[in-house]
């Protein structure tokens, strides 16, 4: 018997449904429009699965929170939009030290500061690969649709397990409001949270594999010696802020964890690239206009291929090489001042001419204003 689920929800409630299913027990948050939904129905559906929700007094209290909730056993996440992703990013850049495995959602919306509260905007990218200070990274998933809201808030709190790295799904106004059809698979993957390998008497806190990622995710309570301190440790998690050596070699290995596996990280999703003179690249709600303006052209005999960015960070930079080696121009809509064009720009051929489509204010590209693009 097929027990998949259909609904029809809007983007933020499929991100709840995703984190659920992926084994969230814990939400701590603010609310804050354009994801203020995300809080709402966390507060309904987490005691239905013997889960916990608080609402804390501000993003700063939420984010650590979630952080320690983590160390006591449990997979949680929280949800903001941009002023308050901001007042996050001291808390992100400790979980990135600390290793906690955590999921962020940002439903982005029009900056800086208050902004746009009620438009949509792609703002925040950068931000979320560079929004605490420190070298460190993180991984960003950036859905265009309600289906990819659950499927990659899912695909986000495996990653964060796998990784033990703070995860953002980066969606934004336009894909958390949008209403349509939800399938909700009945062998939805789920990673479950692995405990160390070694017992609690051998247990190296931060002595990587040779991989470079950690052993299992341990809890408070478990019987492991765990000390987890913002300042840079050595592998026992022992202060080593003073020590350039060890240090060094923290730094390090918080980025290389994730840009060494960066071929497994890749995730995008490509059509009518073989032939393809003109390639659109587009990611999050743009890329819904981008594939329609795709089609469009194709009818009108122009070879125009689509790529879509579902994993923004680490930067698919061996992936777009090779799908854009063929072309001649690659074009880029966002709404923001261009900041991802500047990351293909970095990655492209000599060859290429690149155009960079931005459009600010809060309204998302047409498709017809994507095909002139395309056409000029």
């Amino acid at each position: 018997m097929n027990s998949e689920q259909i609904l029809i929800v809007q983007g933020n409630e499929a991100c709840v449904r995703g984190a659920i299913s992926a084994g969230c027990r814990f939400f701590a948050g603010y609310p804050i429009t354009p994801a203020s939904e995300i809080a709402e129905l966390m507060s309904r559906m987490l005691p239905q699965h013997l889960g916990v929700f608080v609402q804390l007094e501000d993003e700063i209290a939420s984010i650590s929170a979630v952080v320690g909730a983590v160390w006591g056993g449990m997979k949680a996440c929280t949800a903001t939009s941009g002023p308050g992703f901001s007042l996050m990013q001291e808390g992100i850049g400790y979980a990135a030290e600390t290793e906690t495995p955590c999921v962020i959602i940002n439903v982005m919306r029009g900056g800086p500061s208050t902004g746009q509260p009620t438009l949509s905007a792609q703002q925040d990218v950068m931000q979320a690969k560079y929004g605490s200070h420190g070298d460190y990274e993180t991984i960003v998933l950036c859905p265009s649709s309600v289906q990819e809201s659950f499927e990659l808030t899912v695909k986000a709190f495996n990653l964060a397990e796998k990784f033990r790295v703070p995860t953002i799904v980066l969606s934004d106004e336009i894909v958390g409001h949008t209403r349509e059809k939800l399938r909700i698979p009945s062998d939805n993957f789920v990673a479950e949270r692995q405990k160390p390998n070694a017992s609690p008497e051998n247990y190296v806190p931060y002595a990587p594999g040779k991989s470079g990622l950690l052993d299992g995710m341990p809890a408070f309570g478990q019987g492991y010696n765990l000390l987890v301190d913002g300042q840079l440790h050595d592998e026992t998690g022992n202060r080593a802020g003073h020590d350039p050596i060890i240090s060094g070699q923290l730094m390090e290995r918080l980025c290389t964890k994730i840009t060494h596996h960066a071929d497994e990280l890749t995730d995008i999703e490509t059509a009518f690239t073989d032939n393809a003179e003109i390639l659109v690249i587009a990611y999050g709600s743009v890329a819904r206009s981008a594939f329609s303006a795709v089609k469009l052209a194709r009818e009108e005999g122009l070879r125009v291929g689509f790529i879509k960015l579902k994993i923004l960070w680490p930067f698919p930079d061996k992936a777009l090489a090779e799908a854009i080696q063929g072309a001649k121009k690659v074009i880029v809509p966002e709404m923001n001042i261009g900041k991802i064009s500047r990351e293909v720009q970095r990655i492209q051929g000599c060859d290429q001419e690149l155009k960079s489509v931005p459009k600010l204010g809060g309204l998302m590209h047409t498709p017809m204003e994507i095909l002139e693009a395309i056409k000029q």
